[in-house]
């Protein structure tokens, strides 16, 4: 994220408790956006509001600002949320924040920032920021849904195209659809109606391209643990495709240890699996899926921007939409 914006951020955040027990939420409230984080939303929906005409010297800017402060306290309530509901060791390189404070305190700690997200909401004064928010909101919680009922029923039976509703919901919109979107609104313009197509696609890529990572990425640079997705029984692309071919022998052992719980599943049949879907051919088909999805996403935003009032902003908008989508990292 940031500097600057990590301070809006910040500065809506209490900093100092009456008491020690207050004094620790004021802590837990400040641990994930302290981390770093790329920043990905908040700079997505800034780089949108330049392309529609503003910048640092625009009255509008400071509506931006916040709506951007916005994006990122909800992005990190609901990994706050996400992580518990996962049972996730860690994030952005340490612990997550229920392993060291239980999850309880780490919960109630999400719910605090989601009330600090709507009062940078509010302050934006943006007209439509709030029912993007609600919008967005709605969104992710239904992606997040399947995605978590998927793993609590045990639901194997899957296609591909449940996969990429799931993440078109869970990721698409929040992503890249509703910052494109709050970027033209802070600018006091109407959003193209590209944008959610083109964000839909783009979102895809993404996700589809974090998969990969958590799969065959570089521990110190992805900042989760690797294979992770494998321990928590994620429905990806890549298992998916690998499932309609794999070995009956294997197939058996990926499935008996998926009706585990995390802390029950065996460390060397999941290193076992983890190699079995390096060494077939489903990662590079979902990777080839996920360039196809980014070269989609991008030629639709291309045509929406061609009227964009900057355009060598709009330029650099869909540089930063390629680097996201294509990321390594």
């Amino acid at each position: 994220m940031r500097p600057d914006l990590l301070d809006r951020v910040l500065s809506l955040l209490p900093a100092r408790g009456g008491r020690p027990e207050l004094q620790l939420l004021c802590d837990m409230l400040r641990d994930y956006p302290q981390r770093g984080g790329k920043g990905i939303r908040s700079d997505l929906l800034l780089a949108g509001a330049r392309a529609h005409g503003i910048g640092p010297d625009s009255e509008r800017w400071e509506g931006a600002l916040w709506l951007a402060a916005a994006l990122e306290l909800f992005q990190n309530w609901v990994l706050i949320h996400d992580d518990i509901e996962d049972d996730s060791e860690e994030r952005r390189g340490r612990p997550a924040l229920h392993r060291l404070y239980g999850v309880p305190l780490a919960i109630n700690a999400g719910d605090a920032l989601h009330a600090y997200m709507w009062a940078a909401v509010w302050r934006s004064g943006v007209p439509g920021g709030m029912e993007e928010f609600l919008a967005m909101i709605h969104r992710t919680a239904e992606g997040q849904h399947l995605d978590l009922a998927w793993v609590e029923h045990r639901e194997w039976t899957l296609r591909e195209a449940d996969y990429l509703e799931m993440v078109r919901l869970k990721t698409a919109h929040y992503t890249v659809v509703v910052p494109l979107r709050l970027g033209a609104l802070s600018a006091g313009a109407r959003p193209q109606g590209a944008f959610t197509p083109a964000g839909l696609a783009l979102g895809a890529a993404f996700q589809i391209r974090d998969d990969v990572l958590n799969l065959a990425g570089d521990p110190l640079k992805y900042g989760k643990e690797i294979g992770g997705d494998l321990l928590e029984g994620k429905r990806t692309l890549i298992v998916l495709h690998w499932l309609a071919g794999a070995p009956e022998e294997q197939k058996a052992v990926f499935l008996e240890q998926m009706r585990r719980n995390r802390p029950d599943k065996d460390p060397e049949a999941v290193a076992d699996i983890h190699r079995w879907l390096l060494e077939s051919g489903s990662v590079r088909y979902a990777q080839d899926y996920a360039d196809a999805q980014a070269r989609e996403g991008l030629e639709l935003l291309a045509q929406a921007l061609r009227s964009a009032p900057d355009q060598e902003a709009a330029r650099e908008l869909l540089d930063g939409v390629r680097e996201l989508a294509t990321r390594e990292a």
